[in-house]
């Protein structure tokens, strides 16, 4: 099966207001990166899903997520911020799960903003070394990321919701996000986990307000509208690589959550990139 690459290995940092440039699906639907990604909300607020899990966000919050990891967020257009891409060769030791942050007081909130405007100004530099600086100050980013994940690591259960039910919405996260090629079912994914779909989809509604099923089509749809917009793959390739028994059932499926056949997707005016090519 063909896998087409999903971002390059470079670091880099984009505003988020230009993550939506394609189309609000790129940041709001389900899908994850091969490379870890800091987020920093400077304004706006606005919901987001990490590994099952949904919470709020506001000014001065953040979300650590490791590579392979599913996420989505809500971007309104008063939204800000900044998003990190690490890169697939960063070389940092960095965590192996999500983190929600919420740096309150204003030495850490400065520390954060001072270490990103570093990272984009060597970024931006024609200077000799510039981005071998860069890799530096992402590793003083490294640095902070510990520190405040030591410093806020009790909060980073949601209260009233169970333990038991995020680590389970975790695990679903995690098989769906290296299975939904494969045309499995709930029903599935279930049996693997060893429980009923009633008691996942139970699960997934405590923890992000979605069914298993939802999260499940959101993914295959975001892989969906990648594979139209950033390759000229065939649709019965796409349709094949996404798992489906034909072209046509692929077209019925997507047309029904789209409003638009996979072909009409495609013929829209081109957008902009979603990330800067390393």
């Amino acid at each position: 099966m063909t896998i087409i690459p999903d971002a390059p290995s470079r670091l880099r940092m984009t505003p988020i207001s230009r993550l939506a440039a394609g189309g609000r699906w790129r940041v709001e639907a389900m899908r994850a990166l091969r490379e870890p990604v800091l987020i920093w909300f400077t304004q706006g607020q606005g919901r987001i899903t990490v590994a099952g899990t949904t919470r709020g966000y506001g000014p001065n919050n953040a979300a650590f997520i490791p590579p392979g990891v599913m996420h989505g967020f809500e971007v309104a257009p008063r939204v800000q911020g900044s998003v990190v891409f690490f890169g697939r060769e960063h070389g940092l030791h960095l965590p192996d799960r999500p983190h929600f942050l919420r740096p309150r007081d204003p030495v850490s909130q400065k520390e954060l903003i001072n270490t990103l405007e570093a990272i984009q100004r060597e970024l931006e530099s024609s200077r000799a070394s510039a981005h071998r600086a860069a890799r530096h100050h992402l590793g003083l980013l490294g640095v902070w990321l510990d520190r405040q994940i030591e410093r806020e690591e009790r909060k980073d259960v949601l209260p009233g919701r169970p333990l038991a039910a995020q680590a389970l919405v975790a695990r679903y996260a995690a098989l769906l996000e290296r299975d939904f090629r494969s045309n499995l079912a709930v029903a599935d994914f279930a049996a693997a986990l060893g429980i009923t779909p009633t008691h996942l989809t139970r699960a997934c509604r405590a923890t992000c307000g979605k069914s298993a099923h939802m999260l499940l089509e959101d993914r295959v749809l975001f892989e969906a509208r990648r594979l139209l917009s950033e390759t000229h793959l065939p649709i019965k390739d796409v349709a094949q690589i996404l798992g489906y028994n034909s072209a046509g059932y692929f077209t019925r499926a997507f047309q029904k959550a789209e409003g638009m056949t996979p072909s009409a997707f495609r013929k829209r005016p081109s957008q902009q990139p979603v990330v800067p090519k390393g």
